[in-house]
């Protein structure tokens, strides 16, 4: 401790000001974790949450499923005052999460618990283990406690964009595959709706992402949603443009009263020619994207082997 007051008076002349500032700062921690604990035990502990479980079903195999719940849900009343207060904010944080695959009601809250636990434990680690590397000086440790801060507050927006991404990838592949199924099932017979519950089964082994976001649409029209709305939420919740492209065309085509069976046959046709001139720009590009690695790698290799030679000689030749 007094080492740490001594490497700190650096930035004041007064060592009474930093240590009545580290223990300001002490005091701070030790009152946001102990909030955190305390919001952690009465939400565990909640007779009422604990009654409410007892009767959504028998315990058991379902015990340690439950725990997890409550200890999510426990996390609830410590992140709510964490959120931002920016709706747009709030909304698009949701929406990434829901592309995510994180779609349980409390998971915004989860996010940003998540984000403030981080925020404050890694500053926390890299401030203790300092002690075990005496050679850093007072700027490496704060530079360092900085980049901790950064990490905790900005790494899990980046780790869910790169979640989001890879999602979305996963569905992006499938898309063609079931796009395809629907026009055979659609065309043989089958209503639309049967035809994407079918689908569904059809690919869950090969796109299970996709299956499953077909499935959750199949469950939203059986349940009495409205076909379109739940054409939308399944855009909404993969939020890629060729099925937002899919999805108003079959709304249109719903709207209007013609056949759904012409209009993913002609749209399955247009999405294959979209897909077909992708691949032809990709290949176009790689001419172009082949030119840096020939001139750093190749062409270097090339005039040494064939002018190489040349050059000794000529230095042989005029005695060099």
């Amino acid at each position: 401790m007094d080492s740490l007051i001594s490497s700190l008076t650096s930035f004041s002349n007064n060592p009474d000001i930093v240590r009545w500032g580290l223990t300001i700062a002490i005091g701070l921690l030790m009152f946001l974790v102990a909030w955190g604990v305390m919001f952690f035990v009465a939400n565990v502990m909640d007779p009422a949450r604990r009654r409410l479980s007892q009767l959504s079903g028998g315990d058991g195999a379902k015990g340690s499923s439950k725990f997890a719940d409550r200890v999510a849900a426990s996390m609830d009343g410590f992140s709510s005052s964490l959120m931002p207060k920016n709706a747009k904010e709030t909304s698009r944080i949701r929406a990434s999460l829901t592309q995510a695959g994180f779609r349980a009601d409390n998971a915004i809250f989860v996010f940003f618990a998540l984000k403030t636990v981080l925020a404050i434990l890694l500053p926390v680690i890299v401030f203790i283990a300092q002690s075990f590397f005496p050679k850093l000086t007072t700027q490496n440790v704060m530079y360092l406690i900085f980049v901790a801060l950064g990490i905790g507050m900005f790494g899990p927006n980046y780790v869910l964009s790169k979640m989001v991404a890879e999602r979305q990838d996963k569905i992006r592949r499938g898309f063609s595959d079931m796009l395809d199924l629907l026009v055979v099932c659609v065309e043989a017979g089958l209503s639309f709706d049967i035809a994407i519950r079918r689908v569904s089964g059809e690919i869950g082994t090969s796109h299970p992402v996709l299956a499953e976001e077909l499935a959750v649409l199949s469950a939203e029209v059986r349940a009495g949603v409205d076909r379109v709305k739940a054409l939308r939420n399944f855009a909404d919740r993969t939020g890629l443009r060729d099925i937002r492209g899919f999805v108003a065309l079959v709304a249109q085509s719903i709207r209007f009263g013609t056949s759904i069976a012409e209009t993913l046959r002609i749209y399955s046709e247009d999405f294959r020619d979209k897909r077909t001139q992708a691949a032809e720009e990709l290949a176009a590009k790689v001419g172009t994207k082949m030119i840096f690695p020939l001139v750093a790698c190749f062409f270097p290799s090339f005039f040494i082997i064939a002018i190489g030679p040349a050059i000794l000689k000529v230095y042989e030749a005029f005695g060099m």
